[in-house]
């Protein structure tokens, strides 16, 4: 059985889209216990009858999203939602939890109450990309820290090889470096020393630098770089997905041709704003702490939070952390 907490007030449209992708989670795996955090008279609001793998625990108060203080917050006040799901995880009362609230409040929480595992430096936040020529790829960190030193994005490579591993049935993940040339010396000091460790590491199958253009051709299966610079790259790509979009719908608008190609067509065009759509992935994973952390996105709809679940489950089941653990005290 995998017991996850739930952070059932986090994000823009909780409770309700978050409850539902719970029953939708609880009702399609037998082995998932949903622990929910939360007001409880507003989560019942949405079940006709709770399931007999969910529960409700009552917390009468919410990390808004729009916090500007989240460390004051989540210090002095033990109703939070959020704080409840992240101190049963730290308890060992939940293997992971999962939260659509405010990234920096989920960062936050993840350093102050499960806290880092032991040996590791620094936490980052770990998204998947979208799935392109058979492959999805892993992007770390994407703002945890924007400010990192060399041998923190060789953990941040050595933590997602043994997660890509444990959950893709890779052998021998490629890791690649984020730098905005290919060769080898390009980039800044920290590039520059990021390189010669990760080329030095036995435990890292280092394919070279990645320009950002490349982003979901390489043949990596991770791709590293500092909190500022995957920020961006991560912002940029989301950017860009959206105007394509925006671009292919007026193109078809424009003409006759343009609308009657769309009703052969359409199948295909809605399978394609679902390769792109973030839903699919759920969220990403805070890597570094002890225990499973996903954050979901913000505006998760009931389809993506649960898939948010799927992944907190899928990684709890392949034992990721005691592997870490046992890697760090090696």
């Amino acid at each position: 059985m995998v017991k996850l907490a739930i952070d059932a007030m986090g994000g823009d449209f909780a409770p309700k889209e978050i409850v539902e992708g719970c029953l939708l989670a609880a009702k399609e795996f037998s082995d998932l216990n949903l622990v929910l955090y939360g007001d409880e008279e507003q989560i019942k609001m949405y079940m006709k009858k709770v399931p007999e793998n969910i529960s409700i625990v009552h917390a009468k108060d919410k990390l808004d999203m729009g916090e500007k203080d989240p460390i004051s917050a989540i210090r002095r006040n033990d109703e939070l939602s959020l704080v409840k799901a992240f101190k049963a995880v730290h308890d060992k009362e939940c293997s992971g939890v999962v939260t659509a609230g405010p990234t920096q409040g989920v960062v936050v929480a993840a350093h102050m109450i499960i806290k880092k595992l032991e040996g590791m430096k620094r936490v980052a936040i770990c998204p998947q990309l979208p799935e392109v020529g058979g492959k999805s790829r892993l992007l770390l960190d994407s703002g945890a820290n924007t400010d990192v030193r060399p041998e923190h994005i060789l953990q941040y490579a050595e933590f997602a090889s043994i997660f890509y591993k444990l959950t893709r049935d890779v052998e021998n993940p490629l890791v690649g470096l984020i730098n905005i040339g290919s060769e080898p010396g390009k980039g800044r000091e920290l590039e520059k020393e990021v390189f010669e460790l990760l080329k030095e590491d036995p435990k890292i199958n280092f394919y070279g630098n990645v320009e950002p253009k490349e982003l979901l051709t390489t043949p990596c299966d991770i791709l590293v770089s500092d909190g500022f610079s995957g920020n961006l790259v991560m912002k940029s790509f989301e950017g860009c997905a959206k105007a394509m979009g925006i671009i292919l719908k007026e193109e078809i608008s424009k003409t006759l041709g343009g609308k009657i190609g769309y009703l052969f067509m359409r199948d295909n065009i809605d399978e394609f704003k679902r390769r792109m759509s973030a839903d699919e992935v759920g969220g990403s994973l805070i890597f570094g702490v002890d225990g499973v952390v996903v954050k979901a996105h913000g505006s998760s709809n009931a389809y993506a939070f649960s898939h948010a679940i799927k992944l907190a489950r899928k990684t709890v089941l392949s034992n990721v952390l005691e592997t870490v653990k046992q890697h760090l005290n090696e």
